[in-house]
């Protein structure tokens, strides 16, 4: 029985597995998922997550709970040698070991794209991970406690100033949730105010959110500048030491909370395999979601899609005539691809992967969102309600839909959850702090 691996669980290889436990008959192949993480994250949920918005464990698939025929390795993948058909596995205990497989499907995503700008490195946090969104939201929540207790002065005003680098679809979301979220703490901080709030985003190019339209991204601005939320353009971020913020405008300020949103770049754990890649560290791929090299042939048995694979796009709205590395492209490839390595183990042919944008929608904190289609723009309410609609049924199993609006319907009436859990950290502070010891 033939062996399919899929490396990754995100959303191109959790829907791969799903699919093909649907496409595939039973006993005509096998087939491994290897993530180093028990769960999908659906990324589009983090901004929210970081705002208080949806419970944490709401945003995460279970791998185990959902694939049901699939072979699921809680592992890494640290080297693929497709030439002889064999991936190393990396387990967190335990000795590495190989694998063997007939195919290979890399969906192993992206992760953050940083630039070697001093204390970045240190002092900031990405927002790719859901472990990273409930500490942004504990940090926020923590400086708010801290903050209250102190006077006015340069050790509050770091406290509650705020940073975000990158304006992209990720920044802005997050920028504008962290805003909500602040101003809504305010309520509980009678001695804090809105003008004690300091949030600034940070985006090098003369824009922001590239996916709509100008029109719609000054509205965005205005938006943001009516919250009292700080953007600016054409600037770089030239230094954070010890949360220093120095700007190429030559403004400088202190904050103790920077998150970097600015770009992704293909998971590098495609360097350590011998299939090719492209100059961006991209797998090369074509239509049918097929590896191939510089020559354009097909590398037989190896498969990519999502973030960590180039793929053309055929509708001619992609980037450099490749698929935009978003969740869109990676859910509906990852079941194309289930679909064409299914009729692969029967020696049939694959199809393409073809699929028109369906618009651009984002949600700016409470009430608040765009949406973007061609020339089409909706702004306001009517589109925060879409983009909670749109991504409350978007997230895959029905279980965790039903969460997240029971969520969303509880938050409605009893107000976001704004309790910090950042002790989570030293779980054994408390115990340790008064347990028994032998004397000495």
């Amino acid at each position: 029985m033939p062996r399919i691996l899929i490396v990754g669980g995100g959303y191109a290889g959790f829907y791969t597995a799903l699919k093909l436990e649907k496409h595939l008959r039973r006993g005509e192949a096998e087939v491994v998922m290897v993530d180093p993480l028990p769960y999908m994250t659906y990324q589009p949920f983090l901004p929210e997550v970081a705002a208080g918005s949806i419970e944490p464990r709401h945003a995460v698939v279970s791998h185990r709970r959902h694939l049901k025929r699939t072979t699921v390795i809680t592992a890494r993948v640290t080297g693929i040698d497709h030439a002889k058909k064999t991936a190393t596995i990396t387990p967190e205990v335990g000795e590495p070991y190989e694998l063997e497989y007939d195919h290979v499907v890399v969906t192993a995503g992206s992760v953050s794209r940083t630039f070697p700008i001093p204390g970045v490195a240190d002092e900031a946090i990405g927002m790719k991970s859901i472990e990273e969104a409930v500490a942004v939201r504990d940090r926020l929540i923590d400086n708010f406690h801290r903050a209250a207790l102190l006077p006015a002065g340069p050790e509050r005003d770091r406290l509650l100033t705020v940073v975000v680098v990158g304006g992209g679809f990720a920044g802005i979301e997050t920028f504008a949730e962290l805003r909500s979220l602040a101003s809504s703490l305010l309520a509980q901080y009678p001695g804090l105010t809105i003008d004690d709030t300091r949030f600034h985003l940070i985006e090098a190019m003369g824009r922001i959110m590239p996916e709509v339209s100008l029109k719609t991204s000054h509205w965005v601005l205005k938006n943001l500048a009516q919250r009292a939320a700080t953007v600016h353009l054409d600037t770089q971020l030239t230094s954070a030491v010890g949360g220093r913020i120095e700007l190429s405008t030559g403004e400088t300020f202190e904050s103790d909370l920077i998150i970097w949103t600015a770009g992704v770049m293909a998971n590098p754990v495609v360097r350590n395999t011998d299939l090719p890649v492209e100059e961006r560290g991209r797998l090369r791929a074509q239509a049918e979601l097929r590896v191939i090299d510089e020559g354009g042939a097909v590398v037989e048995g190896a498969w990519a899609a999502g973030d960590v694979a180039a793929v053309p796009d055929l509708t001619g709205g992609g980037v450099g005539g490749f698929c935009v590395p978003n969740a869109q492209h990676a859910v509906r490839q990852g079941k194309q691809l289930a679909k064409n390595l299914a009729a692969a183990v029967r020696g049939e042919a694959p199809k393409q992967y073809i699929h028109k944008n369906l618009g651009a929608v984002a949600g700016l904190g409470l009430w608040v969102g765009v949406y973007q289609w061609r020339n089409l723009a909706i702004k306001g309410w009517i589109a925060w309600i879409m983009h909670r609609g749109y991504h409350g049924l978007a997230v895959p199993m029905w279980e965790r839909k039903l969460r997240v609006f029971s969520g969303w319907i509880g938050h409605f009436f009893l107000r976001r959850d704004m309790v910090s859990l950042a002790a989570r950290e030293t779980p054994k502070a408390y115990f340790q702090e008064f347990a028994s010891r032998p004397k000495a």
